[in-house]
């Protein structure tokens, strides 16, 4: 015997169970207490809550169809008489979900009931109805359907073959419709973003021959005002005058809180420059001599450059060429590989009346990076 079928003899025990009207109650107690064990549970699904109500209707109709009585054989077997319970007697039940449930009848296991004389007899179908109490009645027994039925019981159960569920769980042909129609026009739209390059990026647009990266100046954003090159690049068109070589540093000076030290490494020789945290600048000399050649022409400048290692940084450059005047202060992003930073000075054609020096700041977000100056060269434009 099952839990279900336990709790509902086990109530019917407790009073007349020979009183329809007292089973109808129990019956009802049943469904209630089905119906709060199911609430109190919401991981319970909505399949799941079937098939243990339609457990219930099973045990209800077995139960029910011993109390009806046998009636006997008239002739070749018809549709046997159905019993209602409380079919026209049961209350108006309403759930939380909306009106009342109609009732359902459920076809359960038949008894045939026979009499001591072998009196020949029909069998009895009973009829149970879908019973959905909103309430408990009065003088109900109480019945405990906390503990979930057995998985036998419920596997024995048939699936709902209700229409009206079947066709809740089905789209609409219109909803279908609009979901084709707009799964169809966000795919029509992803192939023509595809198409005209929305999701590329600006160098994936970019087909122009490669430039050099331009560099960042207090008051001139232009590539004119110089930017990295590749070291060499151009060494073979012009005549370069060496100002700074990092085997004679005797012409370098670095102010009390900023450092400049030569260093070697497999790229070569190269004086290593950290600002101090006030910003002052490394200063490296211009001979008088070389301004003398440069006096009244358009030179080129370049500084041959890197970052630490794994430290990018921003390097500002600033001049003074006593009476040839000075270049402006320029800034350039100075990467981990060596490039060639380029800036272009035109000087008036007079004479200088001493050296000058070029000014470099490593760090121009004084944050303490270093930058590494391998090389200081002009050249005269032809």
């Amino acid at each position: 015997m099952d839990a279900i079928e336990k709790a509902i003899r086990n109530a019917l025990e407790k009073g007349n169970a020979e009183d329809r009207a007292y089973r109808e109650k129990v019956y009802r107690a049943a469904f209630a207490a089905l119906d709060r064990a199911l609430q109190a549970n919401p991981t319970v699904t909505v399949e799941v809550a079937i098939k243990r109500r339609k457990a219930i209707q099973a045990k209800i109709t077995e139960i029910e169809s011993e109390f009806l009585p046998a009636v006997p054989d008239v002739g070749p077997q018809g549709d046997a008489p159905a019993v209602e319970l409380g079919a026209d007697s049961a209350p108006a039940v309403e759930t939380g979900q909306g009106a009342p449930s109609p009732d359902v009848v459920v076809e359960g296991p038949v008894q045939s009931a026979r009499p001591a004389d072998d009196t020949p007899r029909s069998r009895v179908l009973p009829v149970v109805p879908d019973i959905m109490p909103d309430a408990t009645l009065p003088d109900a027994p109480s019945i405990d359907m906390s503990a979930p039925t057995s998985a036998g019981a419920a596997a024995e159960v048939a699936p709902d073959r209700d229409e009206r569920r079947i066709r809740g769980r089905r789209l609409p042909l219109t909803a279908i419709f609009l979901t084709v129609t707009l799964l169809a026009a966000v795919g029509i739209g992803l192939f023509f973003a595809v198409q005209t390059g929305v999701f590329k990026t600006s160098a994936q647009l970019d087909t122009a021959p490669p430039q050099a990266p331009p560099t960042v100046g207090d008051d001139d954003f232009t590539p004119a005002d110089g930017g990295p090159a590749k070291p060499g690049a151009e060494d073979q068109a012009r005549d370069w005058i060496n100002v700074f070589s990092p085997t004679d540093a005797s012409h370098v000076s670095a102010p009390s809180d900023a450092k400049a030290e030569v260093m070697k490494d497999d790229t070569g020789p190269f004086l290593r420059i950290r600002s101090g945290a006030s910003g002052s600048a490394i200063s490296f000399d211009v001979g008088q001599g070389v301004l003398e050649k440069l006096a009244g022409k358009h030179a080129v400048f370049d500084i041959i450059a890197r970052s630490e290692e794994g430290k990018e940084t921003q390097m500002s450059v600033d001049c003074n060429f006593g009476e040839l005047g000075d270049c402006g202060r320029k800034r350039y992003a100075v990467g981990q590989q060596q490039n060639e930073y380029l800036f272009d000075v035109q000087f008036p054609d007079k004479r200088p009346g001493s050296a000058g020096t070029i000014a470099i700041n490593s760090d121009f977000d004084k944050q303490g990076k270093a930058a590494d100056i391998y090389e200081i060269r002009v050249s005269v434009e032809p």
